[in-house]
C-alpha cells in the first residue's frame, strides 16, 4: 500500500438537471485539502452505466505506447466501491486505486479483506452486458465454481494448493482455469492471456492481465463480496485489436 487518503465526492445537478457539477476533495494527512471541480453536460465515449448504477469509464483503445486504464464502479444500497486500474505505457499494471464510499449520514458496512475461503463454492447469477455502440443489452445466466481439488496419491490424500475455477455464461462452453494462491495474489497462468487476481480490503478483488499481449483479447474486472453469499462483478472487455467492446455486470449468489 502506497497511500490511504480520505476523500469526499459531491454530485450536484445543474441547469434544471441538464448538467452536473462534481466536486472531488482529498484530505491528505498534514497537507491542505485538494479540491477538483468538474462541470459537464454529457458523458464521454468511454463511459457506460448499468441499470443498477454500476458504471465504467476509461480508455476505448489500448496501445502499447499510450497510458491506458479504466475505472469500474459498483453500488449497493448507500455504499459504492470503485477501482481504478492504470497501465503507464507498459504491459504490466502500474497502479491500483481502491475507493470505498458511503453516502453522507450513513454508516459503512465493515467487511473483512477478501479471502480464498470466501470464494470457494458454487455461485449462480445473472450477467447483463451493455455495449458502447448502443446495441441492445444481453442478459444470460452465469455459473462460477471455485474449488480446491483433492485426491489420493500412493501415500494417502494428496495436498493440492491450487484453486480451480470453472466459469459458464449461458450456453457457452465452460472456461476452466487454475491458480496457486500466493498471499493475497491468485495467478492464473493458463490460456493465451495470463491473469492476476488480487484479494483486497472490504471484500473487493481486482482482476487484470498479468501482462497485456498485443493481438489477444483481455478484460479488466472488479469484484465485491457484499455479504458471505452475495457478490457483484463488473467486467470491461477488450477485443484482440485492443478495442473496448462491452461492459458486463454479474450479480451472483453462493449456493449452500
Amino acid at each position: 500500500m502506497l497511500q490511504d487518503t480520505p476523500t469526499e465526492v459531491a454530485l450536484t445537478p445543474t441547469d434544471q438537471g441538464q448538467g452536473m457539477r462534481q466536486e472531488i476533495r482529498k484530505y491528505l494527512p498534514g497537507q491542505p485539502m485538494e479540491e477538483t471541480v468538474l462541470n459537464y453536460r454529457s458523458l464521454g465515449r468511454g463511459v457506460l452505466f448499468c441499470d443498477t448504477g454500476a458504471f465504467s469509464q476509461g480508455a476505448i483503445q489500448w496501445s502499447p505506447v499510450s497510458e491506458f486504464g479504466a475505472e469500474l464502479g459498483l453500488i449497493h444500497g448507500q455504499e459504492r466501491l470503485r477501482l481504478a486500474q492504470v497501465f503507464q505505457r507498459q504491459p504490466q499494471i502500474s497502479t491500483l486505486t481502491l475507493i470505498r464510499e458511503h453516502l453522507q449520514g450513513s454508516a459503512p458496512t465493515q467487511r473483512p479483506p477478501l479471502s480464498v475461503d470466501q470464494l470457494v463454492g458454487t455461485w449462480i447469477g445473472q450477467a447483463t452486458t451493455v455495449f458502447p455502440d448502443l446495441q441492445p443489452e444481453q442478459t444470460m445466466t452465469s455459473q462460477l465454481v471455485v474449488q480446491r481439488p483433492g485426491g489420493n496419491g500412493p501415500k494417502g490424500p494428496a495436498v493440492d494448493h491450487r484453486l480451480q475455477q470453472t466459469l459458464t455464461f449461458g450456453q457457452s462452453p465452460p472456461i476452466q482455469t487454475a491458480a496457486r494462491p500466493q498471499g493475497n495474489i491468485l495467478q492464473f497462468d493458463q490460456g493465451e492471456q495470463p491473469v492476476t487476481l488480487l484479494l483486497l480490503p472490504d471484500g473487493a478483488s481486482a482482476t487484470f492481465p498479468t501482462a497485456i499481449q498485443p493481438g489477444k483479447p483481455f478484460f479488466l474486472e472488479v469484484g465485491w463480496l457484499i455479504a458471505p453469499n452475495q457478490r457483484q462483478r463488473l467486467i470491461r472487455t477488450y477485443n484482440a485489436q485492443g478495442t473496448w467492446v462491452s461492459l458486463t455486470l454479474v450479480i451472483e449468489q453462493k449456493q449452500t
